[in-house]
């Protein structure tokens, strides 16, 4: 089974899911790892290689988002206040979003790696985005990604209707 020709999309769904470079090259490198370990379980009946690589591409995902929640941000990513006695607010923000190098994919293709769309995808949560990706962008049945995120139809379709409430 070769997994190699889906290399640069997982790049581009792990960088929509998760707004850096960096981090979505590390994660299909850790997709194509987990694949390869398990590439004697692959059952070509249950589901093709592109449905199956990007179920492993979405707990790696999902997983990475958790931990980001849990981990604390790095200081110095903006300026100490003045204002002692002002109330905090949430930075809306993303500090860590980079923009996708335009060279590895052609025009049509970089449409939905547009910055603004990603910003706007990364205040989803985890599992909205997910679903929100793979029904719109990636173009997958509610029933492949039912079963991408051990989920039901009726929970993908709900999931998307909040992630589209929330962009729109």
């Amino acid at each position: 089974m070769d997994t190699e020709p889906y290399r640069n999309e997982l790049v581009a769904y792990c960088y929509r899911m998760l707004g850096s470079v960096h981090e979505a090259e590390d994660l299909t490198q850790e997709t194509m790892l987990r694949a390869w370990k398990a590439r004697e379980r692959y059952d070509p009946e249950r589901a093709s290689v592109r449905t199956w690589l990007y179920r492993i591409a979405t707990n790696v995902c999902l997983s990475a988002l958790e931990a980001r929640a849990r981990r604390p941000l790095p200081s110095g990513l903006g300026a100490p206040s003045d204002d002692l006695g002002a109330p905090l607010a949430p930075r809306i923000d993303i500090p860590w979003l980079e923009p996708f190098p335009d060279g590895r994919f052609d025009a049509e293709a970089r449409a939905d790696l547009r910055l603004a769309w990603v910003a706007a995808v990364q205040l989803l949560p985890a599992r909205q985005r997910a679903v929100l990706v793979l029904r719109e962008v990636l173009e997958f049945s509610a029933v492949e990604v039912a079963a991408q995120l051990d989920t039901t139809v009726p929970a993908v379709n709900s999931a998307l209707q909040r992630a589209r409430a929330t962009l729109a």
